[in-house]
């Protein structure tokens, strides 16, 4: 399966690459990384990390590596998620340690839904956000996604965001 290489203003969404993990395997070391199961040992960062170029593999889409073009740096990661048993299609994202506030999870998730609805064919995206996770919740609101109701997932319980629609974008 050969991942695409999406671009957005200032990002590259990219396949992940092995020195990605470093960054990652940080983030997943973090208490903010609890609302993406962490936090976790390098070890079972590993297997979440390795996940996501598996789920391309599996499903035909997934997340995408996010890199700055501007300095090359490794950023985070965005884009389309559903693993079996998961409650809809997801548009997913997290950035690193560093990255927070300069606008990228915003910028890299409106490209994957663009993505997710002109090169994969979806029809309706959700986020699932946990309920204390106010920054993503910003993130789906910019975006112009609607608070549809609270589920329990398997880190908590979360706010599904309904993303608009195709028709929309």
């Amino acid at each position: 399966m050969s991942i695409p290489t999406l671009e957005s203003e200032r990002l590259l969404l990219r396949p992940f690459r092995s020195e990605d993990f470093e960054p990652m395997a940080e983030f997943y070391a973090d208490p903010m990384s609890s609302f993406y199961g962490g936090p976790c040992d390098r070890e079972d960062a590993w297997r979440k990390f390795a996940m996501y170029p598996g789920h391309w593999a599996l499903r035909g889409y997934g997340p995408w590596a996010l890199e700055e073009k501007a300095s090359g740096h490794y950023v985070g990661l965005a884009g389309l998620y559903y693993p079996d048993g998961w409650i809809a299609p997801e548009l997913t994202w997290a950035l690193v340690p560093g990255h927070h506030g300069k606008g990228f999870a915003t910028e890299a998730a409106n490209r994957s839904l663009q993505a997710a609805y002109e090169d994969f064919g979806w029809e309706t995206a959700v986020s699932v956000i946990a309920v204390d996770n106010a920054a993503s919740a910003a993130v789906a609101t910019r975006m112009g996604a609607k608070f549809e109701r609270e589920v329990a997932f398997r880190y908590g319980q979360a706010h599904l965001y309904r993303h608009r629609p195709p028709s929309d974008m």
